[in-house]
């Protein structure tokens, strides 16, 4: 039987090494989710500008719903195969009680409480980001939005703002 070999010439442990092998492999990971279940592959027009856009269109689609999916899930990347599954099995309706809307879901999946848990968190998050949203800037909730989603990554540290560049620019 053929054992696999990787040859390298980085130092380090082989476990810091292997660590780095699977790091490549969550990368990639990223691309193939990007053309195989958001889209990103198959454009069928030669037109550059319609490309460009629908490319940044698919783009901006899968940021948003990575950041909600961080804010749902925070320890872990889900892939839109498996996240889409979880949170687009829901019937939602409109409620309309003492001058308030709301939209209430039931869900069909197996694990509707955990997902009605999860759902309730987010929901109460950017309802706290609503209430104080008069005090914060449309980049500070921005911030406070992207420090909940990927607080893993920022290990207590806050994403700070940028005085320059766009208004949603921010420095990681």
């Amino acid at each position: 039987m053929n054992k696999p070999c990787l040859v390298t010439n980085l130092e380090g442990s082989i476990l810091s090494i292997a660590q780095l092998y699977r790091d490549r492999g969550d990368s990639e990971n990223v691309i193939d989710e990007l053309k195989n279940h958001w889209g990103w592959s198959g454009f069928t027009t030669t037109d550059l500008k319609q490309l460009q856009i629908m490319a940044r269109m698919i783009a901006q689609v899968y940021n948003w719903w990575t950041v909600f999916s961080r804010l749902a899930i925070p320890h872990k990347h889900t892939e839109a195969i498996t996240s889409r599954y979880l949170f687009f099995r829901s019937i939602g309706r409109l409620v309309l009680r003492h001058g308030q809307r709301r939209i209430r879901l039931s869900s069909i999946n197996a694990q509707a409480s955990w997902i009605q848990e999860i759902m309730g968190g987010i929901s109460r998050f950017l309802e706290t980001i609503r209430s104080t949203a008069a005090q914060l800037t449309p980049e500070e909730r921005w911030a406070a939005i992207l420090n909940r989603a990927f607080m893993v990554f920022l290990s207590k540290k806050k994403l700070p703002l940028l005085s320059d560049g766009p208004p949603i620019l921010l420095e990681i």
